[in-house]
């Protein structure tokens, strides 16, 4: 097995010789089988939510691309990264397929969700498609980090046109991003006080996450820069 999670030693992507050329009762000899349980392996971590999630620096150490990604909706839409992976934290933590949990009936029969939240951004189908329809963007895929990074700077630049929200006010940008800029603009968000305190975590995370970026940024900038 892997030294640790979606980490590999050298020994685990070579196995040793004298194991190579033992046979399967097939005849296939057993290092196909050990590349085909490799790959699953690591399609799973592909997707496996960061370790270290309230380290913004270890999580993009452990999830090198995210960081390009965050980079890039920040310059299309002005949302810093470090209010963009808040926001996703809160939302989904950082898991690719989170959906809302399911209703059941008397304990064990699935009723439908709640709403059509998925993803990382947990964007809801109607508001994805606005998404992609303004953006272009038709391969776009809710379960996907740069698309889901993009997606959350494009809300945020149309509640800062809409509503007047600063993009790097991370707490309204959340009231905004749950509650709809509809909800925002009617004020929903003051009858719900468990919603402001989720807010106000959001701000914190957001300005821990800001903390921790300015110190490793130019080791992230080094490392992008070279590949």
């Amino acid at each position: 097995m892997p030294a640790g999670p979606c980490r590999l030693t050298r020994a685990d992507i070579y196995p040793m010789p004298s194991v190579l050329p033992l046979q399967s009762r097939s005849g296939w000899p057993l290092r196909y089988g050990v590349t085909l349980t490799m790959a699953i392996w690591l399609a799973g971590c592909a997707t496996a939510p960061p370790s270290e999630p309230a380290n913004l620096c270890a999580i993009f150490n452990e999830k090198d691309d995210w960081y390009e990604a965050s980079l890039a909706a920040q310059k299309e839409w002005g949302i810093p990264v470090a209010v963009q992976m808040a926001i996703m934290k809160q939302e989904s933590a950082f898991v690719a397929d989170a959906q809302p949990p399911r209703d059941w009936f008397l304990g064990f029969i699935p009723l439908s969700r709640p709403s059509s939240a998925y993803g990382y951004s947990q964007a809801l189908d109607g508001t994805w498609d606005q998404y992609v329809e303004s953006t272009g963007h038709s391969g776009a895929e809710r379960d996907d980090f740069a698309d889901a990074v993009d997606f959350i700077g494009w809300y945020a630049r149309q509640s800062q046109s809409r509503l007047g929200i600063s993009p790097r006010d991370a707490y309204r940008q959340y009231l905004a991003y749950h509650e709809g800029q509809g909800g925002y603009a009617r004020g929903s968000y003051q009858k719900k006080p468990w919603l402001r305190d989720v807010a106000r975590k959001v701000a914190s995370t957001a300005d821990r996450y800001q903390r921790q970026l300015d110190g490793c940024k130019p080791e992230l900038d080094e490392t992008l820069a070279s590949n």
